[in-house]
């Protein structure tokens, strides 16, 4: 079990660096999530995508099969579908909820479909999600976390957005936005 659990989490990393590497900059536009969700139908039928089609096929044969619902989640977003995506990785999180990654991507969609306050409150559970023994594997994304949340609470609190950007840049010192923040915040 706890090589499954190993080769399902190297998997789960795996699909997020390839996720995590098409996005750079925040998203800082702030909308209502109601409204992001109405402008994303879900549909339990037929999406017309095969690769969709096939993985949600496979999930109802096994609803806790990790590895097809991280690609099913993967697929959402390569459609833009941030409410399945959403959804997606939130039952993969339900399922192993010690798997950081998770919330990541659940951030990351959010983000995605301007959801601000969701995002700020997935990568906050990201950051306290990675474990110790993690930590190194995961820099670029931690140091991105941070600098989001820094991003989003650098008007309502700027003293704990001075602590999160200062952990971004531990992270991550070359991260020009982070660094712009940084001087911003501390000037």
């Amino acid at each position: 079990m706890k090589m499954i659990k190993s080769n399902i989490q190297n998997l789960f990393l795996g699909l997020m660096f390839i996720g995590t590497a098409s996005f750079v900059n925040a998203q800082t536009t702030q909308t209502d999530s109601t409204a992001a969700a109405k402008t994303t139908t879900t549909t339990a039928q037929s999406t017309g995508n095969p690769t969709i089609d096939g993985l949600k096929k496979q999930i109802e044969a096994n609803p806790k099969d990790t590895e097809a619902l991280a690609k099913l989640a993967g697929a959402y977003q390569d459609a833009s579908d941030w409410t399945n995506a959403i959804d997606t990785w939130k039952k993969i999180s339900a399922l192993v909820p010690d798997w950081a990654p998770s919330y990541y991507s659940q951030a990351y969609a959010y983000q995605s479909a301007k959801d601000d306050a969701n995002a700020k409150l997935a990568y906050e559970k990201y950051i306290a999600t990675v474990k110790p023994e993690e930590v190194e594997q995961n820099k670029k994304n931690l140091a991105y976390a941070y600098f989001y949340v820094a991003f989003s609470e650098q008007q309502s609190n700027p003293d704990k957005a001075k602590e999160h950007i200062a952990k971004s840049l531990q992270y991550d010192p070359t991260n020009q936005d982070a660094v712009k923040l940084s001087k911003a915040l501390n000037s």
